[in-house]
């Protein structure tokens, strides 16, 4: 038999991608196109569902044709993709109603406060895991029923069919209407308890359950493919950053990962109970892998990491590389007394608090670029350490080791300091490519391309790993003063009845 391979579909924010593994976990082959960003008014943000698919196709295609391989060598097809982003298309035609609304959408700001009136941002949490806010798919879903003409109506008569993006796809591929427990973890509608549509939070948003797919495991097939790669096994779905921590091999309660981009996204499994976050952060779904029980996480997202490196390239001009911030950084042996909160619209986890900005504290004749780059630094690493805190307090487990990936974890000084202000290991993987890697596995385990998670396990592979060199006296006095300097960030934005 020929060499085989599993195809995983990244379905992204910007761009759609497939990448071919073997059977080691590496990389055979890649393609990649971007699609339209659609900002048809401020905060509004939308996707051509019709585009998204015709580039899938693309992608998938090509990734085969650069590298010689034809569609019998693909063993199974493996999706991720951009969470909470919402379609609603019709059952007979699959023509959307109305555009993909993106997760960084803000149009349902008033559903939202609506349905928080009486019992505040709480009000679902504790059946979904979730606080009300714009960022998930139910009030987009509710937003689209209220809004658009006529698609109430054909909704309540069984005409219409909701997906996000994974679920777009597996029908797209197969005809099949499902998606999986991670990515309906994020539409607000799911129970964590019994992994179904929970009735009472549907009836709330008066969202009609006929348009709800069928929730399956992670890691199961779907139907098979047609068109390029028909016959197929479409066999694993998991929301992006799930698929990094199944990617990332994190498969014990306490593993953790981070993936450092224009945010960060932190993840620890937490094992098969939900953890309820007293701290700051989302419970949500890990994996689940065919019929076995269900891995819950624990998540907290940070706003502005790579993004603080961009923007003291772009608005400071200190920099005109974004590699560069580490030589600047190096130039000086420690901050010099500065410390940057970039609360730029806001803070996020843990602290949750939109009325934050940034600042620049600690400022002295002394400081120099160099120490204003080397804080810049600090700042993804502190603000990582209140994550991990956060974590840590939630679910009784002390972090030994962070599975890093994204595209900062070039930086090493940057990794040596998250190490030292974490006092834990720091390690970064040889397939930087984690999302796609764990769609892949997930496929892959569900056709017996890979027999368990033991043989994923020894797929991996340490490139590089710093370990903590800071003295706890230190660590805890830059704590500190990290913290002075987030309580200047509060309440900067005043509000008119505030006043």
């Amino acid at each position: 038999m020929s060499q085989q391979y599993v195809a995983a579909i990244d379905q992204g924010t910007t761009s759609s991608r497939c990448i071919l593994f073997d059977q080691d976990g590496r990389i055979v082959s890649v393609d990649q196109r971007e699609h339209r960003q659609i900002f048809p008014k401020p905060g509004w943000v939308e996707h051509d569902a019709l585009e998204i698919w015709t580039n899938v196709e693309a992608v998938v295609q090509e990734s085969l044709q650069k590298s010689d391989i034809t569609p019998d060598q693909i063993a199974a097809i493996g999706i991720t993709n951009q969470r909470e982003t919402t379609l609603l298309w019709d059952k007979e035609t699959g023509e959307p109603v109305y555009n993909a609304i993106v997760w960084q959408d803000t149009r349902t700001d008033d559903i939202v406060r609506e349905l928080g009136a009486q019992e505040g941002q709480d009000r679902f949490r504790p059946k979904c895991g979730l606080p009300l806010a714009t960022y998930f798919s139910g009030p987009k879903v509710r937003w689209l029923l209220d809004n658009v003409e006529g698609v109430r109506e054909r909704a309540e008569r069984g005409e219409l069919l909701f997906g996000t993006m994974d679920t777009w796809l597996i029908w797209k591929l197969t005809g099949r209407h499902v998606t999986d427990v991670t990515n309906a973890s994020r539409t607000m509608l799911m129970n964590l308890a019994t992994l179904d549509w929970d009735t009472e939070i549907l009836e709330a948003m008066q969202i009609p359950a006929s348009l709800l797919p069928e929730i399956r495991s992670s890691s199961e097939v779907y139907g098979e493919s047609t068109g390029y790669l028909a016959g197929t096994p479409v066999a694993a779905s998991l929301g992006d950053q799930h698929a990094a921590l199944f990617g990332q091999t994190c498969f014990d309660p306490g593993d953790v990962k981070g993936t450092y981009g224009t945010g960060t996204f932190l993840v620890m499994n937490t094992g098969t109970e939900p953890v309820t976050s007293n701290n700051g952060l989302l419970t949500t779904l890990g994996y689940k892998i065919g019929d076995a029980p269900a891995v819950y996480a624990l998540e907290g997202s940070i706003a502005v990491t790579g993004s603080l490196v961009q923007w003291l390239r772009d608005n400071l001009g200190l920099i005109s590389t974004a590699p560069e911030i580490e030589t600047l950084a190096r130039t000086v042996d420690d901050n010099g007394g500065c410390y940057i909160v970039p609360a730029f619209s806001g803070l996020f986890a843990p602290h949750w608090d939109s009325d934050a900005r940034g600042v620049i504290a600690g400022l002295t004749g002394y400081v120099n670029k160099g120490h204003i780059a080397r804080a810049v630094l600090e700042a993804s690493a502190w603000q990582t350490r209140e994550v991990v805190d956060a974590m840590n307090a939630d679910s009784q487990i002390d972090l030994t080791t962070l599975k890093v990936d994204g595209g900062m974890t070039a930086d090493n000084l940057l990794m040596q300091i998250l190490s030292d202000v974490l006092d834990a290991e720091v390690v970064r993987p040889m397939v930087a490519e984690t999302t796609c890697l764990g769609a892949a596995y997930a496929a892959g385990l569900a056709v017996g391309y890979w027999p368990d998670i033991e043989t994923l396990r020894a797929n991996w592979h340490k490139a590089a790993e710093w370990n903590p060199k800071m003295a706890s006296e230190a660590r805890e006095r830059e704590y500190h003063n990290w913290n002075k300097a987030v309580q200047r960030t509060r309440s900067w934005v005043e509000h008119e009845d505030a006043k």
